[in-house]
């Protein structure tokens, strides 16, 4: 299945039915009055997050969602039908915005959440609506309401407890076959991983989800290699594992670069938790690895940790140090979000 975070769709609630203009004609009653009933109401759309997907794929085939007309009201007072809803299906994590591609209108992050997008229109009175004391036999009816239509982005932020950030080959995807199920693609050349992939880790009891996105470059903010907008999968993250590749030339470098993109896109992203560690360990000499590891403790400002993914060399303490930041992250959030204790 393929991997697609955005989609562009165009949404329209269905228009109200007609009310109807009827008078009741039977033999030997005269003066049987109105009996033209009401149109129905025309159906909502909505958008629904569900299980089960991982991407907004369905909306490559198809981009245009349109509601059920109510149906026309009718003599003998009889109603009209209320046209169906149509409800749009998307993964956790999945953000609406307008047009514009800016106004948010909703953020779908939890299962079973369900946001109305387009209200149907309502259906037109019948004639036997307008009846009254002097006016026993209105000949008026009101037309159904129009639908609401527009254009809206779907854009799928992964939700995840921590992600993977780092230049190319710096051993991300390794990293997360090593520590989950997942089973990225993994070979010895730049843009290996081409889209964002999850594992769910589970260290001492403890599980998180972990992210691994595409790697960055110099200039990935003005679209060099594959861009920066895969960080938008780590915006939700609660701590960040930069991983600097031991085997480049120099890891301070390697790792100011990478600082630079986040400070770029912005989204506070250089603001979350992270934690600095120096990959590819086990294929460094001592003296090789002692001058990297200063590099790299210079650029960073505190020691990194340092790991192989081949020997698991330093791996658990890289996920104790994740599940440690992610529980006094929720910890946090928890706290501020508790009401204010009231005597």
């Amino acid at each position: 299945m393929k991997f697609l975070d955005e989609a562009k769709v165009y949404v329209r609630s269905g228009d109200g039915g007609a009310g109807c203009v009827s008078f009741r004609r039977e033999k030997f009653i005269e003066f049987g009055g109105p009996n033209g009933g009401d149109g129905g109401r025309g159906g909502d759309v909505w958008i629904e997050c569900v299980q089960g997907l991982n991407t907004l794929i369905d909306y490559r085939y198809q981009q245009h969602f349109k509601a059920k007309k109510g149906e026309h009201g009718m003599g003998s007072n009889r109603h009209g039908a209320n046209g169906s809803d149509v409800v749009l299906k998307v993964p956790a994590g999945t953000q609406v915005l307008a047009e514009d591609g800016e106004t948010l209108i909703a953020d779908l992050t939890e299962t079973g959440q369900r946001v109305r997008l387009a209200k149907g229109g309502n259906g037109g009175f019948g004639n036997a609506y307008f009846t009254t004391s002097t006016n026993r036999a209105p000949k008026h009816a009101n037309p159904g309401q129009e639908g609401t239509e527009m254009w809206i982005w779907l854009r799928l932020k992964l939700i995840a407890d921590a992600g993977l950030v780092g230049l190319p080959n710096a051993g991300k995807s390794t990293f997360l076959a090593t520590v989950t199920a997942a089973k990225p693609k993994i070979a010895d050349y730049p843009f290996t991983t081409l889209h964002p992939g999850l594992g769910v880790v589970s260290t001492d009891g403890r599980e998180f989800v972990l992210a691994d996105i595409p790697g960055l470059i110099e200039g990935a903010h003005e679209g060099v290699g594959l861009g920066d907008k895969f960080l938008a999968h780590v915006e939700r993250c609660r701590v960040l594992l930069h991983l600097v590749e031991g085997t480049s030339e120099d890891a301070g470098e390697a790792y100011r670069l990478v600082r630079g993109e986040l400070e770029a896109y912005g989204n506070d992203l250089t603001e979350k938790p992270e934690i600095v560690a120096l990959s590819k360990a086990d294929v460094l000499d001592p003296e090789t690895l002692e001058a990297q590891v200063a590099r790299l403790t210079e650029a960073a400002g505190r020691a990194p940790l340092v790991l192989s993914s081949a020997t698991r060399q330093g791996v658990q303490e890289a996920l104790r140090a994740l599940a440690a930041t992610i529980e006094a992250a929720a910890a946090e959030e928890a706290e501020a979000d508790a009401p204010a204790w009231q005597p």
